[in-house]
């Protein structure tokens, strides 16, 4: 995968991303769609190539508005990780030279194996985590889950435990799916396939096209890599 194709496939789907964040807010308060139109519009542009550079510079400036409307990401990691990809695109497009493309792509990948890691380790030193009461408490107290069915997943302990490890042990081992193209691949599927599973059980929808709009950037890194390698 060229550097090219890695960063336009990014874009295409930042874009998606940002369109399907944009509509949800088309019959919001006036002072939300004053800001989430003109964001539809620019990710319509970004989507089919248009001027990225000055579109995605407009839509890091409109991104600091919406900052300032919520008082920061207001729906937390998937907003914070759309603004990361956002930046190093609009940076990309005005660095003085490919070398500096790919120190700025490659940061992009570098936080987006970062965040699984540091994801992994914080549930690790919690003990609830551990014991899968963090997830118990999600079935059972919190507005997430998309079925009411799903509650009665809090009276099975022992399948918590599994899935509470099944995603600690994924999110901390991840990083070491940079080893070869096939482990990669196989990271990722599964990476996605968690992030699925928690927009169809949770609603948390954001987070399965954020993250997705990061992962040519690890397929690059890891290419770029390998060819370093054999040279």
């Amino acid at each position: 995968m060229s550097l090219d194709y890695a960063i336009r496939l990014t874009e295409i789907l930042l874009a998606l991303a940002f369109i399907q964040q944009s509509i949800e807010h088309f019959r919001a308060p006036r002072d939300e769609q004053r800001l989430f139109i003109p964001r539809f519009i620019l990710s319509i542009l970004l989507l089919f190539g248009f001027q990225t550079q000055w579109v995605c510079l407009a839509l890091v400036i409109l991104a600091l508005f919406i900052l300032r409307r919520f008082q920061g990401p207001y729906n937390g990691g998937s907003d914070r990780m759309g603004l990361l990809v956002l930046c190093c695109l609009s940076l990309i497009n005005f660095m003085p030279s490919s070398l500096w493309r790919e120190y700025v792509f490659g940061y992009l990948a570098i936080q987006l194996v970062l965040s699984y890691f540091f994801s992994g380790w914080v549930k690790i030193k919690n003990p609830e985590w551990r014991n899968g009461q963090a997830l118990r408490d999600v079935f059972q107290f919190s507005a997430y889950p998309v079925s009411e069915a799903l509650r009665t997943w809090m009276n099975w302990p022992r399948l918590l435990v599994v899935m509470s490890w099944s995603v600690i042990l994924f999110e901390l081992l991840f990083p070491l799916s940079l080893m070869t193209p096939t482990t990669l691949i196989i990271g990722l599927v599964i990476a996605s396939t968690f992030h699925l599973a928690n927009a169809c059980l949770f609603g948390f929808n954001r987070f399965f096209w954020i993250w997705m709009a990061a992962y040519p950037s690890i397929l690059w890194l890891q290419q770029r890599i390998f060819i370093v390698e054999q040279l």
